[in-house]
């Protein structure tokens, strides 16, 4: 069974920085595209970016875009989010997520992220 677990968040000021990691275990993922999504207070959970395990090729929205950067380590099982010049907007809990095929099977418990002005 697949198992990802979220660590590195925390309280950060606005232009401060943070790297979230993503540990994956249960099976190989070289199949897979691992995804960062975010969900604020109130609000729907949103994607922010994703990466292929195999190629390394990755995808952000447009609001993250140059400020964060998606990355795996193939030997830890590990999927990093890379977040600099934080915003309180970036305020939210972050999960991580895992695709093989057409949906988002696997999900992380996610893990806070507050960003103060």
């Amino acid at each position: 069974q697949v198992q990802l677990v979220e660590s590195g968040g925390g309280l950060v000021q606005a232009g401060g920085s943070l790297r979230l990691s993503c540990a994956a275990s249960g099976r190989t993922f070289s199949s897979y595209t691992m995804g960062w999504f975010r969900q604020a207070p109130g609000k729907e959970r949103d994607f922010v970016a994703r990466i292929n395990w195999s190629s390394g090729s990755t995808y952000y929205a447009n609001s993250v875009q140059g400020r964060f950067t998606v990355s795996r380590d193939n030997a830890k099982n590990t999927v990093y989010l890379q977040m600099n010049s934080l915003k309180p907007e970036d305020t939210a809990v972050y999960y991580c997520a895992a695709r093989s095929g057409s949906g988002w099977s696997t999900w992380g418990q996610g893990t806070q992220v507050t960003v103060s002005s």
